[in-house]
Formats: structure tokens, sequence, C-alpha cells
């Protein structure tokens, strides 16, 4: 497999707090965001032309599972194809606890399977509870940040409403990190629309500090 300008794991809470409705909204709303021009403009249209792009799903200790494995972008056919896969993606990691540190650790060890290099790598940390079990998230963090990646995240507020304090203290890091908020599942294809766009278009923009968030 050839490298592209970006290399994007995407990784979608599976805790016990998500319910399967709230689960099958995520999965479209990252589907959907895919799908946008935007995005779909970005994730073509730098100078090598492609993206790699895979999907995590994660809970607590031990239960973590890459859904969609390593895929090239170099078409509108295979965006579409991949935008397919997230949308009718199974959740088949049993509900558990929220273990962010545990999480980080297999978008590590995916990020290292990778078939190609990338000019860029993102993680796109997508979640509705703080750590609350497992490795703890920072030291993850740290290490994944000092080896080039950038961690974003998406969180859904509708258990815990500080849950953007702790992403920007403990998860988001490297150059242009950020971390956006829904308010709940209903809102998450909007936010997850806007937070890829800014992800994409973050390449082409100077770098922003690990603490930068902003809420939707």
């Amino acid at each position: 497999m050839e490298d592209g300008d970006l290399a994007l794991v995407i990784a979608l809470d599976c805790s016990a707090s998500v319910s399967l409705e709230s689960f099958a909204l995520m999965a479209s709303g990252c589907a959907a965001g895919l799908r946008d021009p935007a995005v779909v403009a970005g994730l073509l249209g730098g100078r090598r032309g492609a993206s790699l792009c895979a999907l995590l799903i994660w809970s607590g200790p031990g239960a973590q599972e890459v859904m969609v494995e390593w895929t090239r972008l170099a078409s509108r056919e295979d965006l579409a194809t991949f935008a397919d896969a997230v949308e009718n993606v199974p959740r088949t990691v049993r509900a558990g606890a929220t273990a962010i540190g545990e999480a980080l650790r297999a978008c590590e060890a995916l990020l290292l399977a990778a078939p190609a290099g990338a000019d860029r790598v993102v993680i796109d940390m997508v979640g509705d509870g703080k750590s609350n079990l497992g490795i703890l998230p920072g030291p993850v963090r740290d290490r994944l940040v000092a080896g080039g990646v950038t961690i974003n995240g998406l969180c859904v507020l509708h258990d815990e409403p500080d849950l953007l304090a702790h992403y920007a203290a403990e998860v988001i890091g490297g150059p242009g990190a950020f971390a956006m908020t829904c308010q709940d599942f209903s809102e998450f294809e909007a936010a997850m629309r806007q937070k890829l766009r800014r992800e994409i278009i973050a390449a082409r923009e100077p770098e922003i500090g690990r603490t930068d968030t902003r809420s939707i």
C-alpha cells in the first residue's frame, strides 16, 4: 500500500453508558461526516491524493476491536465503500467501563501495524465519559504525541457535562489538537461532520495548542 497524506484512526466508545441506539447514531454520524463534500475533498486533495483510515471500537480493559481495517482512500468510490462499512459496523465489544488509556494503546498498536506511512497521523477519540478503569490515558497520550501523533476528541455530554475539561487535560494532544462537544447523541452527526472538516483542514492551518477546545 502506498503512503497517504493523512492516517486517521476513528475510535468509538462502546462503554455501558452508550446504548445500542446511541451506537447506531455514532456509526451513522461518522459515515455521514465521511461523505461530506468538504471532508471528501480534504481526504483526497492532498499532495499524495489519498488518505489511510481505520475504525476501532472500545470500552473497558481488553475490550477493543478493529472493525474496519486500514483502507487507502484514493477515490470517491474508495471513500464511499469505507463510509458504508463504518455505517454498518456491528457492536461486537462488550459494554463495560470507560478505559480511554487502554483505547489509546489499542490505537497505538493499530498505527504501528499500518501498511503504509502518512504525512500526518490523527486519532479521533469519541466518548461520553471520563476514563474510569485501566491505565491512565495521560501517559499513553504523551507517548503518542512524542511520536508525532495528534489526538482530537469529540465529547458527548449527556451524562458528564464537564467531560470536555477531562479530554483537554488527559486525552487530546499533538500539533493542532482540539476537542469538541455535543449535548447528546441526537446531535452527534452535526458535531462529527464539523470535527472531521476541522481535522482535514488542520493540515493547511498554523498549529494551535493542545488545550485548545471548542464546543458546538
